[in-house]
């Protein structure tokens, strides 16, 4: 029984999930200008949850095959025949259904319809298009991982806004060089299974220099976001500074050595680098709350 939760556990890609959930609470508390409500939270946490956990289980589904053939996706519970592909279809249609009308009753409308939008772009715009079609699939594929800080907004404000449109684009442009630095790792997997990433069709020079583009186009916008958002302040401001330059510090050097070590430790502080970044906007939006 522990064994079959479990199993059902990993479909919803844990890991990822976590990073999706928090991000859509950075959006809610942008838009609160403090601390939402707890109610707000629960909608926005099991409406998250849900929604990111269909999605992920989806692309299990249609990606068995692939899953199978590479080193890191082998053991996934559809690839290794843990779960079915009916048992699998169905949970993920369970979980659709559970993260609309948590979304739509706790929170709003527009919070439901856009955790779906997501999701199906994340399935049938990434997996099932873009993926094995074109070296830019992660670029454009990467709009799904930031529909979570739209969601958030939405959830409070029932209306997106700029500032909500900037949150989409600091994950939109972090996403590439995360990513890439994971292709880096493992292109032989991609390359095995067709996938045509950056690193597999052009090369790591080529994705490397992508990657280091990318972090200083990512660091000025979320710089930028301050002239709009009356929630930053200085607390942000200093923060994502720092958190910048150190992120285009270990992209240069990943440029200069392109290395397999370099592309794990952009990878990892890539995931740190958000975590930190989101957690710091939650922060300066409360404090500016607590003065009010």
């Amino acid at each position: 029984m522990i064994s079959t939760i479990n199993n059902y556990f990993l479909l919803t890609k844990p890991r990822v999930l976590t990073l999706l959930i928090f991000t859509s609470f950075g959006g809610a508390f942008l838009a609160k200008q403090g601390v939402p409500s707890l109610l707000e939270c629960l909608g926005l946490f099991i409406g998250g949850y849900c929604a990111s956990g269909a999605a992920a289980t989806l692309n299990m589904y249609f990606e068995t095959d692939i899953d199978r053939d590479m080193g890191r996706t082998k053991n996934r519970p559809i690839a290794d025949g843990s779960i079915s592909h009916k048992k699998a279809l169905g949970f993920s249609i369970a979980l659709s259904i559970i993260s609309f009308i948590s979304l739509f009753f706790l929170n709003n409308f527009l919070a439901a319809i856009l955790a779906f939008s997501g999701g199906f772009f994340y399935v049938v715009i990434y997996t099932l298009y873009l993926k094995k079609r074109t070296i830019q699939n992660i670029v454009i594929g990467g709009a799904a991982g930031a529909f979570p800080p739209l969601v958030g907004y939405a959830a409070i404000n029932n209306n997106l806004t700029l500032e909500s449109i900037y949150l989409f684009l600091i994950i939109f442009f972090w996403t590439p060089p995360h990513f890439w630095a994971l292709a880096i790792m493992i292109k032989d997997d991609y390359a095995k299974v067709n996938i045509p990433m950056l690193p597999v069709v052009k090369g790591v020079k080529n994705a490397s220099m992508q990657i280091l583009l990318y972090s200083i186009l990512l660091v000025f916008i979320t710089i930028l976001i301050v002239t709009i958002s009356p929630s930053l302040g200085w607390i942000y401001v200093i923060s994502s500074i720092i958190l910048g330059i150190i992120l285009i510090i270990k992209a240069f050097y990943l440029f200069k050595i392109q290395d397999r070590t370099s592309a794990v430790s952009i990878y990892k502080y890539s995931l740190i680098y958000l975590f930190l970044l989101i957690g710091f906007i939650m922060i300066d939006s409360s404090i500016n709350f607590l003065e009010i």
